[in-house]
């Protein structure tokens, strides 16, 4: 059904629709009634989680830093003083793994605000989703369904995402067991699950309204490759930036929105 619609949308195009979504909401000022009780939630979210996981981790990682620092240093000093160029050598690695950790918790935490802002904020997004459609596309295209059978499609949605997350971590972990290349494989794969994550989120909105199936939502995905991957991506990155991740997130759903309806126009005129 969604296979071979609407392919001349590039990698580039995909990274630009959050911008061009804010682009839309400063052109139309009765959008931004829809950002301020979600943003306000993600900063309420946000907060919690950069306490509970933010504080403490970053704490983590300067005791890690010197422990490695410590041991490095006890294990050179027992090498001979031609071996000490070693040492500074060690010094970089740990550097780069502390770079690398802070990085990791950046995208981790980004992804967590928004898991929680996305559900705490649905009503909001919905209605801001739904406006952007009148407004691309003239009119608005709903299933209805009555409130139970919403709230279960909601909870099911959320639940198959975990699945799908447990089900694609266990064998990209295990990839990490391989030598040479696995760590690579792992790293790419984990970024592409992300990446799938981070793209059901922001395109279910419109997606949702129409009431498709899990399945049909990740084919909606993978049929737009490679603007879904630029639009996963750019996504991804801006949610990663502490404070900017706490009212980033309605451009992305905004964004997501729009994709869906710019493929909708182009459909119409094909």
């Amino acid at each position: 059904m969604f296979r071979n619609i609407f392919t001349g949308f590039g990698f580039i195009d995909g990274l630009l629709y959050p911008f061009k979504a804010l682009q839309l909401i400063i052109k139309n000022k009765k959008l931004l009634q829809y950002l301020v009780v979600p943003i306000f939630i993600n900063i309420v979210v946000g907060i919690g989680v950069y306490l509970l996981l933010l504080q403490p981790s970053l704490l983590f990682f300067d005791i890690l830093e010197n422990d490695i620092s410590a041991i490095a240093l006890s294990y050179f000093n027992r090498l001979p003083e031609a071996l000490g160029f070693l040492l500074p050598i060690t010094s970089i690695f740990v550097v780069i793994i502390r770079t690398v950790l802070t990085v990791l918790l950046f995208v981790i935490v980004g992804f967590i605000i928004v898991q929680f802002g996305s559900v705490l904020g649905s009503p909001w997004y919905g209605k801001l989703s739904e406006h952007i459609e009148i407004i691309k596309l003239g009119n608005l295209e709903l299933v209805e369904v009555n409130i139970f059978q919403d709230i279960l499609r909601a909870l099911l949605f959320e639940l198959k995402k975990i699945i799908l997350i447990i089900l694609g971590t266990i064998p990209l972990f295990l990839l990490n067991f391989i030598p040479a290349f696995g760590n690579l494989i792992s790293g790419i794969g984990g970024l592409s699950l992300t990446i799938l994550i981070i793209c059901l989120d922001f395109f279910d909105a419109p997606l949702e309204r129409r009431r498709l199936k899990f399945r049909h939502k990740i084919q909606f995905v993978f049929a737009r490759f490679p603007s879904s991957a630029g639009f996963g991506l750019i996504c991804l990155s801006l949610i990663s930036i502490p404070l900017l991740n706490l009212v980033v997130v309605p451009l992305c759903v905004s964004g997501g929105t729009l994709l869906f309806c710019d493929y909708r126009l182009r459909q119409r005129n094909m």
